[in-house]
């Protein structure tokens, strides 16, 4: 597969936020790196851009990341007003590529599967990849047409998912925690771990993004996608390598064996939106007042949902998914919460409740809480946390995935039967939602949700 030094990197949707916010920013994280220096970009899109315009977007995002490559990245960039559901604009741009083609569709769901079915009936330059956005289809019939479609156009190990938590560092790390550090592995499965909980909280509100966000909600936006993926690498069994097969055989056995809890979607779920309050001191709107939104879809902006897993290692053991937006206390976590000690001899007075080990994603940050003889009465066990940061990465989120992908290594990418998987894992609630079995409740934006809201069981 060509390197990224002969690329021709063609963004569909370039004129949209994703590009503009995170997917160049990703490649300014690579050429800091000094790599993909040579690759050609070609935006595409329905505006009608000019390559003068398109090269001021690339400057003011690539910058001084560029360094003394970017005079060359410029010079070789051009824009092409594009329909991208239309086979004969595709032919057209993909002549345009002076290298094999890594074609990327910065597009929403639905028009990313007729870019698919319309490159079908073109006949893509040797070497071509393609990579998408999720979500990946709208529910799990959607997902696997676009994977018969994808399956047809091109072979899986050119075809490239991308879901940017998977370049997270630190999620990534979740496997390396696990595998070189025995005090962590030896505790992780259902003998030394009663609760798992995988959480992004954030502070921001909607932020203009109804157009999509308005037809999704947390639980499609979030939950079906990224900490479904968190959950498969902590809760996997650890693969016998970091090769993309290893890897994804070893997410997909796990979430195959992953269902909502007790089978009941009513009972292991819930759902709210924010009404009018304040966030860190700026007056966030009620959400149905956000502009571009319906009220009649009844989208939620915070998600709880449990989960079990079948498997010896988690049998038994609940698992909580929980992502919300205009929140006060936000947090992103990874966190376990430890069995009770099997006996603490007479007279010792334990600290109360369980400790945890809590991997925090955003900052970066690992603790271990531990109960040990606190200040005073030696017999009075206090709880106290090892803390260790993180180093961060070199690159991006998405600089890591797009790195990955420029360089063909698939590993950190979606494989098609994982997507059609996280689809199968929220069905039910998603049916029950619609079906309005569970209730939309409310919370003030800045607080933490329902004040009634006690944990999932």
């Amino acid at each position: 597969m060509p390197s990224s030094r002969d690329r021709s990197l063609i963004i569909l949707g370039a004129t949209g936020d994703l590009a503009e916010r995170l997917l160049l920013p990703g490649l300014a994280s690579l050429l800091a790196a000094g790599r993909a220096t040579d690759v050609q970009l070609i935006g595409a899109g329905g505006s009608d851009w000019s390559d003068d315009r398109w090269r001021d977007l690339l400057r003011s995002t690539l910058g001084e990341s560029a360094g003394d490559a970017l005079p060359g990245i410029l010079d070789r960039a051009r824009y092409v007003r594009t329909d991208a559901t239309d086979a004969d604009a595709l032919r057209a741009l993909l002549a345009a590529a002076e290298h094999p083609p890594l074609v990327y569709l910065a597009l929403p769901p639905s028009i990313a599967l007729a870019t698919v079915e319309a490159l079908a009936t073109v006949e893509l330059p040797e070497g071509a990849v393609l990579a998408l956005e999720k979500p990946f289809g709208v529910d799990r019939e959607t997902a696997a047409h676009l994977n018969a479609r994808l399956a047809a156009l091109l072979p899986e190990d050119r075809i490239f998912r991308i879901d940017h938590f998977l370049g997270k560092s630190t999620v990534a790390n979740l496997i390396g925690l696990r595998a070189a550090n025995r005090v962590i592995e030896a505790v992780w499965s259902r003998d030394g771990i009663d609760r798992l909980e995988i959480v992004y909280d954030e502070s921001l509100a909607l932020e203009g993004r109804a157009g999509y966000y308005d037809t999704a909600g947390a639980l499609v936006d979030m939950i079906q996608s990224h900490l479904l993926l968190v959950l498969a690498l902590a809760a996997m069994e650890l693969p016998s390598s970091l090769d993309a097969d290893d890897l994804h055989g070893a997410m997909m056995q796990v979430l195959r064996a992953t269902r909502v809890r007790e089978g009941d979607p009513v009972a292991s779920s819930r759902r709210a939106r924010y009404t009018a309050g304040t966030v860190e001191g700026d007056a966030v709107p009620d959400y149905v007042a956000e502009e571009g939104v319906d009220p009649d879809r009844a989208t939620e902006t915070l998600a709880e949902v449990a989960l079990e897993i079948a498997t010896p290692r988690w049998a038994g053991v609940p698992i909580v998914l929980r992502s919300g937006k205009a929140l006060g206390s936000p947090s992103t976590h990874v966190r376990a919460r430890m069995s009770p000690a099997a006996h603490i001899p007479r007279g010792l007075a334990p600290a109360g409740g369980s400790p945890a080990i809590t991997i925090a994603l955003s900052p970066e940050r690992l603790s271990i809480e531990l109960d040990i003889n606190g200040a005073g009465d030696p017999a009075d066990l206090d709880r106290v946390s090892l803390d260790a940061d993180f180093a961060a990465g070199e690159l991006t989120a998405y600089g890591e995935v797009l790195g990955d992908v420029l360089e063909g290594d698939s590993a950190f990418t979606v494989r098609g039967d994982v997507a059609e998987e996280c689809w199968r894992i929220v069905e039910p609630v998603l049916e029950a939602w619609r079906a309005d079995r569970v209730p939309l409740e409310e919370y003030p934006a800045g607080s933490n949700g329902p004040e009634h809201w006690a944990p999932l069981p």
